[in-house]
């Protein structure tokens, strides 16, 4: 005889669960700093055309972005494996290559930049008009995360001297601007990619703000004993 489904499956209050974790995962925490990176990529989504192309790279700052940001199209996101950085800049460019029509937004730290930044000639060169967000903490996040969390105070060699972003996009003909406040980000964007030429936007971040929900303080909380 035909069995009927169970009224309340065995994995009901498993799957609630998960989902209501998840949830929490995805609400958004406070960071540390006059830019909330946390805030920025969340309305990212809303921003951005539906059928927008997200690329990043490797480093904390695209923790935020998986966590935070959705995409609404497929295929909507680039992202490299192994962690591999300077990967977002190129495949921005590609991808508007590709789909000149569709917006292209790149999502890059300020090392990771800095590991192809050059490829502005090609984009320029080429007219791939994308946008790239850098998220300037002025360090290699990750590193920093890890050197605090086991020598804590122990900082070596992850600092980094930045050039003026939005001054080095224009140098190249480009549209350049500096974000301080979270407010200042939407019209930044909207101006963006509106601009007609490669552009990039820098946010200047807080660099206590290791990773969503872990500060600096919080990571040598952290430290091996």
């Amino acid at each position: 005889a035909r069995r009927d489904p169970p009224a309340r499956p065995d994995w009901s209050d498993w799957t609630q669960a998960a989902r209501a974790d998840y949830l929490d995962w995805v609400t958004p925490r406070e960071t540390p700093g006059a830019v909330k990176l946390e805030q920025i990529l969340c309305s990212l989504s809303n921003l951005l055309p539906d059928d927008a192309i997200v690329t990043n790279g490797a480093g904390n700052f695209a923790a935020f972005l998986h966590r935070y940001f959705r995409a609404r199209a497929f295929p909507g996101h680039l992202a490299p494996t192994s962690g591999s950085m300077g990967y977002g800049f190129p495949a921005a460019i590609s991808a508007k290559l590709e789909h000149p029509d569709r917006a292209v937004v790149c999502v890059a730290g300020d090392g990771d930049f800095q590991m192809t930044l050059n490829e502005m000639s090609t984009a320029r060169q080429y007219g791939a008009n994308v946008v790239v967000i850098v998220c300037n903490n002025g360090q290699y996040g990750t590193i920093r995360m890890h050197q605090e969390k086991t020598y804590p105070g122990r900082v070596s060699g992850t600092q980094l001297f930045n050039p003026d972003y939005a001054a080095l996009v224009r140098a190249y003909g480009g549209h350049g601007e500096c974000v301080t406040a979270t407010a200042d980000f939407a019209p930044a964007l909207d101006r963006a990619l509106n601009a007609g030429v490669p552009a990039v936007i820098e946010l200047v971040l807080d660099p206590d703000a290791l990773s969503p929900g872990l500060t600096t303080e919080g990571a040598r909380a952290l430290a091996k004993t």
